[in-house]
């Protein structure tokens, strides 16, 4: 490992592009820690304790958004707009032509528009939350040009934002977006690391060696599961064009076991916060309707409901997205076109169908995987007594953090091997 970082500081490029990250992640770290005026610290923190939902895209946001920061969205925009766009390739057949059809170019008009989008949903964001914000009584009231001017300087560090995540891509190591949210989601830990010393008593001791066994556990098979693959063989048949052969090769379709990734526990957490939300703020009115939804908000607060409920959505939404996302038919439409098929199978329909069954067994091992990550955290949590590291132990914190790592680790690893071809 030390070679490897000895090497990497010794090849210019590849050392000026890490320094260049470094550069852009230290510079929305200084944003996120840039506050607008008029919050009241405490009121605003007793709002994320009582609304989770807030809570988990403040972790997202790297804690941006309980500090009332100028990047108080993050990318949550940006990563909404493009989630619809592909969402919408399911409606508007030009979109899902462009999105499968017409290769790279057609993916960067794609890209195009979801940062075209990102404007208004940023816009909309922010002014549901500012107004959310002041019905709380988080911030001081604002009058028209002041919602107006703070409105326009949370949508402009979104843009920013995406636009730093958009050059780190270009000109760094890794996928800039991915590593943005990395980095808000690491940036708590020193905080973190001070909790757990202020609080520690020796007592927990044995409540933390659990803790840490349990995370390395989880870790090391969320790892396990991120690289496994079900791969499909593929053969294609021989063809002569004047006196060259092509074809004649044998390749596979690589499945991977959780396809969706992060996507469906967002999803869920979304779909989740809405209800306990709307039911408490009914519940704070006058009239015959508060009663009742006290009663639901109390329900839906029980633990054994929220957890059964976030298992089961999460596990749906990853049939859904995996199925926004991949079309058996196009993939068997494209073997046919390019002389290509499943040994033992009949192309066309026959290799959809066959695509299909093994995608729907494997998916089925996904989603299950996924939905216990997804609840891992409060098993823990009640299972241990640490309420800390969160992070590491389940949910959409420790998937991200392990993708990234390992895109991360993967490039570095490609680029000195690279220059190690070129040297020879």
């Amino acid at each position: 490992m030390f070679k490897k970082i000895a090497q990497i500081f010794k090849i210019e490029d590849l050392k000026n592009r890490i320094l260049f990250v470094l550069g852009m992640l230290a510079i929305f770290r200084v944003m996120a820690n840039i506050p607008m005026p008029g919050m009241d610290p405490e009121r605003l923190e007793e709002f994320f304790a009582q609304f989770q939902m807030f809570e988990f895209a403040n972790v997202f946001t790297g804690g941006t958004m309980d500090r009332f920061s100028i990047a108080m969205l993050g990318l949550g925009p940006y990563i909404t707009a493009v989630i619809v766009i592909q969402l919408l390739t399911m409606v508007f057949p030009r979109l899902e032509k462009l999105y499968k059809e017409e290769g790279e170019q057609g993916r960067q008009k794609i890209n195009q528009y979801g940062r075209l989008l990102t404007v208004p949903f940023a816009t909309l964001q922010s002014f549901g939350m500012l107004t959310l914000f002041q019905n709380q009584g988080v911030i001081d009231p604002l009058g028209p040009v002041d919602l107006i001017a703070t409105i326009l300087t949370v949508t402009a560090g979104t843009v920013f934002l995406m636009w730093i995540g958009e050059l780190i891509s270009e000109k760094g190591i890794g996928n800039g977006v991915s590593l943005l949210i990395f980095a808000g989601i690491i940036a708590n830990v020193p905080a973190q690391i001070y909790e757990a010393i202020v609080t520690w008593d020796y007592t927990q001791l044995p409540s933390y060696i659990l803790f840490i066994f349990l995370a390395i556990f989880i870790v090391a098979a969320v790892v396990l599961v991120n690289e496994a693959r079900r791969n499909i063989p593929v053969s294609y048949a021989k063809r002569v064009k004047g006196r060259k052969v092509y074809g004649g090769s044998s390749t596979y379709i690589p499945l991977n076991i959780n396809p969706a990734g992060v996507i469906p526990i967002i999803f869920a957490l979304s779909l989740m916060a809405m209800p306990p939300m709307v039911a408490q703020f009914l519940a704070e009115t006058e009239g015959a309707i508060a009663p009742i939804a006290a009663s639901v908000g109390s329900f839906l607060e029980n633990p054994w409901v929220q957890g059964t409920a976030y298992f089961v959505l999460v596990f749906l939404f990853t049939f859904f997205y995996t199925a926004v996302t991949f079309d058996p038919e196009n993939v068997a439409d494209n073997l046919k076109k390019m002389g290509g098929f499943v040994p033992g199978i009949r192309p066309g329909k026959s290799t959809e169908n066959h695509i299909r069954y093994i995608l729907n067994r494997v998916l089925t091992v996904g989603a299950l995987y996924l939905a216990t990550i997804a609840v891992m955290p409060s098993i823990i949590a009640g299972i241990t007594g640490v309420g800390t590291f969160q992070f590491l132990i389940g949910g959409a914190s420790i998937l991200i953090i392990v993708s990234v790592v390992l895109d991360t680790t993967q490039q570095i690893n490609a680029q000195l091997q690279m220059r190690e071809y070129e040297e020879i």
